[in-house]
């Protein structure tokens, strides 16, 4: 191979008429690139020759001109071209024998060249609305980068070299003691270091749970009705069936859960989503009573357990029962979901199955990251950081209540003050609730109905919705429930 730094520094010669091969493909393609700064010309040649085959422009079977012959045309040493026909050979683009010449591959498929000025647009619920009132939503705009930016420095700073290999699938263990010590002092979780496990958020737990379970014999998985679809797909990706199981005004009912025949259940009981009830002591106790006899686990997913606004939170299920309870939470509300950091406190006789099938999963959580949360939970900046978002969600909590009762008399709101989403049911002199939806929609806001969250629909014509507030500022919230009202006559 001729070396390309050779005779391609000099600039290229007058364009001069490519020659006339077998097929006349349009060599026109590869002159921009003859035409790059020098110390690049090389690579730009490969890549103009790879789109041209990848494009189609190029069709398979195309005879090439010999390198000499192609780089005259060009204006570029002969040692580009022949790097450029060896490279692409060696990828399978072009195919060349002794003697024959060179050719285009038949065994690359074309793709067609994006049309239009702008990216595919993915449609998505909602998404065509100025101001969406999706639940679950944190305000991305509080994430402290400041902070997080002191927390990664120091991270750097402090990491031992031993901690840049494969880390501890259960995670890293400063991360891991400092969770444990938060988890027990915040939620009253029982949490061990060795029986906590870092992952990628609730969802990633939620899918090891699942994969335990299915290779302990599990088939089914129950889930609360209303509640999050998601619980269901995550479960569904591991071979899980799901059963829905009917709510009232205190958890679980207790006689579907007994008929339902399932031996592990997935559970928001601190701030039910979306219903927001809290439940009841009694029903707690019920749940985990069943676990007993059933032999069976619960996962506490306590996604937004730390956001209580007119009193201390409910502790977790979890402490009640460690052996049956698995507890689940992530920094996706707190801080971002774009870091995927979370947690999972295992029972022990699951421990070493939910390990080995993270190692397997993923070989690990990244280190830097874990570091840097440990160092902002033990020096106190994720708890400010909590403290920063709880008078934020409180303040749009409060305009969210005051724009409906002002917009929309009769209008009632019901759970417990927490969380980054309310229920809102407004009488049938709103509705019919498609019409109510469509005009939102039409207006550039989207609502979301709680019919979209369960099996239930109910039909006495009242509007049930599930508002969520956290990501919206308290001027927008105002101005989406004023659109709505005045879309309507109100």
């Amino acid at each position: 191979m001729t070396p390309s730094g050779t005779t391609s520094d000099r600039a290229p010669g007058p364009t001069v008429p490519l020659r006339d091969t077998a097929a006349q493909p349009a060599w026109e393609v590869l002159l921009p690139a003859a035409g790059a700064p020098a110390r690049r010309r090389g690579r730009a040649l490969q890549e103009a020759l790879r789109e041209a085959v990848r494009s189609g422009r190029l069709a398979g079977g195309t005879r090439l001109p010999s390198s000499r012959a192609l780089a005259a045309d060009l204006g570029v040493s002969r040692g580009l071209v022949t790097e450029a026909y060896e490279q692409l050979t060696a990828e399978g683009y072009l195919r060349s024998g002794r003697g024959s010449g060179t050719w285009v591959s038949g065994t690359v498929r074309t793709t067609p060249s994006p049309t239009g000025t702008g990216a595919r647009t993915v449609t998505r619920y909602g998404s065509g609305a100025t101001i969406d009132f999706r639940p679950g939503t944190p305000d991305l705009s509080l994430f402290p980068r400041a902070a997080w930016a002191t927390a990664q420095r120091a991270a750097l700073a402090e990491l031992p070299h031993s901690a840049l290999g494969y880390p501890d699938p259960r995670g890293l263990p400063a991360l891991r003691v400092a969770l444990a010590a938060m988890l027990t002092r915040r939620r009253g979780v029982v949490a061990d270091p060795d029986r906590l496990v870092v992952c990628s958020g609730v969802a990633q737990a939620t899918t090891l749970l699942g994969f335990v379970l299915r290779a302990r014999g599990h088939g089914s998985v129950g889930i609360e009705d209303p509640g999050s679809p998601e619980h269901g797909r995550l479960f569904a990706a591991t071979g899980l069936e799901t059963v829905w199981l009917p709510l009232d005004g205190e958890g679980l009912r207790p006689e579907p859960l007994d008929g339902s025949g399932v031996r592990a259940v997935v559970v928001t009981p601190s701030h039910q989503f979306p219903s927001g009830i809290a439940w009841s002591a009694e029903r707690r106790g019920m749940l985990l009573d069943w676990a007993r006899k059933a032999d069976g686990y619960v996962l506490e997913d306590d996604y937004d357990g730390d956001f209580r606004y007119d009193r201390a939170p409910v502790g977790a299920l979890q402490g009640l029962d460690p052996g049956r309870v698995v507890y689940a939470g992530s920094v996706s509300k707190s801080l971002a979901p774009a870091l995927r950091l979370g947690w999972m406190v295992v029972p022990e006789a699951l421990v070493d199955e939910v390990v080995e099938r993270k190692r397997t999963m993923d070989l690990g959580h990244p280190a830097l990251d874990q570091a840097a949360l440990a160092h902002l939970v033990t020096t106190g900046g994720y708890d400010r950081q909590l403290r920063r978002c709880q008078r934020a969600y409180r303040e749009r909590r409060d305009v969210l209540l005051a724009a409906l009762a002002e917009r929309f008399p009769g209008a009632s709101v019901t759970g417990i003050a927490a969380g980054l989403h309310v229920i809102a049911r407004l009488p049938r002199r709103y509705g019919p609730p498609e019409r109510f939806l469509t005009e939102a929609a039409r207006v550039g806001v989207g609502l979301h109905p709680l019919e979209e969250y369960g099996t239930a629909r109910p039909a006495d014509g009242d509007v049930r919705l599930v508002i969520g507030y956290a990501h919206l500022s308290p001027a927008t919230i105002a101005a989406g429930v004023s659109r709505v009202a005045e879309s309507l006559g109100g």
